[in-house]
């Protein structure tokens, strides 16, 4: 039965005296009982569909390695996509999903997604980890958008239907020199964006968000003897304040300025920078401590206002609970595949509700077109919603991923299709290749101190 003859059961159901199985007590007493409308009706729901096939996509149209997952059902073309991207480790997240989640759960009905993703959870007995979650969002985003096409939805209405139109994106903009930020902000204005994250070079520097003039080949070994690679936070934090100072003399006060720290500094000078940021009013710096280090956010909440985002790091509800239920942070900017997907992710929404936290899902370049699409969908059915990072897609990306959410003036648009709204091209992807030359993204592990001391970014 398809959802027209649903509709035609429920109507006719309504048109003779309401939706239940009982009719109005006769006079004397008994009520009388209807027939039962047949085993496979609408009354006990749609018919249920079970996993055929569980694989992986793995394109790189854009130099950045994306995995997604298909999940196929018994219902002939009916299928769903979910984002698994770990770009550093694209090809043992294709391993954990072919080779141990497709066996596990072929057979298993596409309704059930959270007793699929419990049961997924503790599969490989040692639970969590970036490899496995990434492994399981797969699956999990998949099967969200099976369920909103079976109901003919988009993944937003099932989750509550929209609080917004649209979500607040933040823009991009580095520079070489404080002049140079100016600039790009002022064409990111121009394009529309009212939230603007400003990310400055420190000549000499590998400083992180801005183009990097000395990076290693990927052959040249970089380690403590020689620390090519170098970034030292002195210079930095005698900057920063200066590119606050000067943009908000020359951009005004009523564009929201966002900075990533990205973990580089100690504590005590997290809450120094902190303190002296709080008179620029921005909107929010990420990330200034590492989650190794996640205690000393006491510190920094008893001597700066400054808002606080950070998470995209974290696996773990160990790691993220006792910051939003401490009220230590005001923007949770974890990153949802990393967490295990949709599923988790909207049970961390609800939680931060609970204690003033909004949501700032991690969204750059690795995460797909289908993440954002996903994040989208919980943003918009999420009233405590804070920012989208704004990262554009090229378009060699968005033919790739037809349905790629739109941005226009500022905001991201969801398609109205229904699911998630968007979907692979596999023929295309499949001329994108993820190459194995480098074996993955050198760009981490290679930062050093001068004398040599790795930076945990």
């Amino acid at each position: 039965m398809d959802r027209r003859d649903v509709l035609g059961w429920m109507s006719a159901g309504a048109a003779a005296g309401g939706l239940g199985f009982l009719s109005p007590p006769a006079r004397g007493g008994q009520a009388k009982t209807q027939e039962e409308p047949p085993a496979n009706s609408a009354a006990r729901g749609l018919p249920p569909l079970k996993i055929t096939d569980i694989s992986t996509i793995l394109t790189a149209p854009n130099r950045v390695r994306l995995v997604i997952v298909k999940v196929s059902t018994s219902e002939p073309g009916l299928y769903g996509l979910g984002c698994a991207t770990f770009t550093q480790r694209a090809r043992v997240v294709q391993t954990a999903v072919e080779k141990y989640l497709r066996p596990f759960l072929i057979g298993r009905d596409v309704d059930q997604i959270e007793d699929i993703w419990q049961s997924s959870y503790v599969s490989s007995y040692w639970r969590n980890g970036p490899v496995l979650f990434n492994a399981m969002s797969g699956v999990d985003m998949a099967l969200w958008d099976i369920k909103g096409k079976r109901a003919n939805m988009p993944v937003y209405q099932l989750l509550g239907g929209k609080c917004r139109f649209a979500a607040h994106l933040y823009a991009h903009v580095s520079g070489r020199d404080i002049k140079q930020v100016e600039d790009n902000a002022r064409a990111a204005m121009a394009r529309g964006y009212r939230h603007i994250r400003v990310q400055v070079g420190i000549p000499g520097m590998a400083t992180y968000g801005t183009r990097v003039t000395n990076e290693p080949t990927n052959r040249e070994v970089i380690g403590p003897t020689n620390p090519r690679y170098v970034w030292e936070p002195g210079a930095y934090l005698r900057t920063l304040p200066k590119l606050f100072e000067h943009l908000r003399s020359t951009l005004g006060d009523e564009i929201e300025l966002l900075h990533d720290v990205h973990e580089r500094i100690a504590p005590h000078q997290a809450v120094g920078l902190c303190k002296e940021l709080e008179k620029y009013h921005p909107f929010f710096i990420e990330d200034p401590l590492p989650p190794e280090e996640k205690d000393h956010f006491h510190l920094i909440r008893q001597q700066s206002s400054v808002p606080i985002a950070m998470g995209e790091l974290f696996n773990t509800q160990q790691e993220y609970v006792p910051l939003i239920a401490g009220r230590l942070i005001d923007f949770i900017r974890i990153h949802i595949s990393q967490i295990g997907g949709l599923s988790p992710a909207r049970k961390v929404a609800a939680l931060c509700e609970f204690f003033g936290v909004k949501t700032a899902w991690h969204g750059p370049g690795d995460a797909s077109p289908v993440a954002h699409a996903a994040q989208l969908a919980l943003e918009l059915a999420s009233h405590n919603f804070g920012i989208h990072e704004g990262y554009v897609f090229a378009p060699e990306t968005r033919a790739v991923f037809p349905g790629t959410p739109e941005v226009k003036d500022g905001y991201l648009y969801a398609h109205e299709a229904p699911g998630l709204g968007i979907d692979i091209d596999e023929k295309l992807a499949a001329k994108y290749p993820v190459t194995d030359d480098p074996p993955f993204d050198f760009r981490w592990g290679t930062t050093r101190r001068r004398d040599g001391t790795v930076i945990r970014p």
